[in-house]
């Protein structure tokens, strides 16, 4: 069901399970705020989970210790590059009898154990933002295996217009449509999607061969024990030693003449939760760690090598 961007895809992909209001989903706290704002705006609670040091992905073990009776969901948010662990969250997902929410914005073209990044949830999500590797300019979709999920989804999209009168709604909806352009320009890039997988690998590889040796970051892995790293973005967090933080270390290379971007902010710490008291307490010390020493290197797909080579250069002169 293609929508408008990916933060509509999550807010009618939750709609259309119906959750009761004012119960609770799990969800990570790393993760962009559209997750937590579309929980929110479907009147339900989101109960944080912190991050895993290596994957940047949500705790299984973090997730099993906050099922609660209010529980009803989880939604799981692939980041940067690697999927989160999903097995072991499935699993308590059937354990539990809960839906699970698959936030695949990131992993188009991305595998867990062989099966494809956004065939796992009840109801998953995309993006085609401009710097996925299938872009609309603007663009999003909702997919399921569930007949009645897709007709909800739909719904929700089109302003809950449904039989038997067009004009007489039962439920609140949005405008949310995909335009037949946009859908045009998305379907011929998906035709190539597999090479552009294979160049974000090989911009990965690059990356990771000049930048091996520097103790200043910590690096992505290569792969998991169920995935190989698509290296959506290639992300760097700065080591204990390194003296400062990544605002800092970003500026250096902007300086230099390097764009670079920062990890996500803790939903825990955003200023427009923090006002309303909604995870007053909270403490997620991994995900803090990586939003305040994590951020990514130029990743997308125009890049050339020697760009590429540019920019490992600048970071070995500041960061060796």
């Amino acid at each position: 069901i293609a929508v408008a961007n990916g933060t509509a895809a999550l807010s009618v992909a939750i709609a259309a399970l119906h959750l009761p209001p004012g119960s609770e989903v799990i969800v990570p706290t790393l993760s962009i705020i559209s997750c937590v704002e579309a929980l929110i705006r479907n009147q339900l609670k989101p109960v944080l989970v912190d991050s895993d040091p290596l994957t940047w992905n949500m705790v299984p073990d973090d997730v099993a210790a906050k099922i609660s009776p209010r529980t009803v969901a989880i939604m799981i948010v692939h980041l940067y590059g690697l999927p989160a662990d999903l097995d072991p969250i499935l699993s308590l997902a059937k354990q539990h009898d809960l839906k699970v929410i698959e936030d695949a914005a990131e992993m188009l073209g991305q595998t867990y154990r062989g099966k494809p990044c956004g065939s796992f949830g009840d109801v998953s999500t995309f993006s085609f933002y401009p710097n996925k590797l299938v872009t609309t300019g603007e663009g999003g979709m909702v997919v399921t295996d569930s007949d009645e999920l897709a007709d909800s989804s739909r719904k929700f999209r089109n302003l809950c217009f449904e039989p038997p009168r067009r004009f007489v709604h039962q439920e609140l909806g949005w405008n949310f449509r995909l335009t037949s352009l946009q859908a045009a320009l998305g379907v011929a890039q998906l035709e190539h999607l597999a090479s552009s997988v294979e160049r974000k690998r090989e911009i990965g590889a690059r990356y990771e061969a000049g930048l091996a040796d520097l103790s200043a970051f910590e690096r992505p892995p290569v792969r998991t024990a169920y995935a190989e790293n698509i290296y959506w973005v290639y992300g760097l967090v700065l080591s204990a030693a390194v003296p400062f933080d990544a605002e800092r270390a970003m500026k250096m290379l902007l300086e230099n003449g390097v764009g670079t971007r920062p990890f996500f902010w803790p939903m825990h710490e955003q200023p427009v939760f923090m006002r309303s008291g909604l995870f007053s307490g909270e403490h997620h010390p991994i995900a803090e760690r990586l939003a305040r020493r994590g951020f990514y290197l130029p990743s997308g797909l125009g890049l050339t090598n020697d760009q590429i080579d540019t920019v490992i250069s600048v970071c070995r002169r500041l960061f060796s």
